[in-house]
């Protein structure tokens, strides 16, 4: 595998005002809290479930 197998890019492109502390915690800890704002981050099981958590307010740029 190559690193770039093993990123995936994020992008928000919704805001977590209104939406549990869980989800918003969820953001930062993905490394966003802005609109607009993308996050590269490892490719793991872990990260998958927080992607999950917050997929409506979140899109994939590039990853599997």
């Amino acid at each position: 595998m190559t690193t770039s197998e093993k990123n995936i890019t994020i992008e928000q492109i919704k805001s977590p005002i209104g939406r549990p502390a869980a989800q918003r915690a969820t953001l930062i800890g993905l490394g966003l809290n802005k609109i607009g704002r993308r996050s590269s981050l490892e490719d793991s099981p872990a990260i998958r479930g927080m992607i999950a958590k917050v997929a409506h307010l979140i899109r994939i740029i590039d990853g599997q």
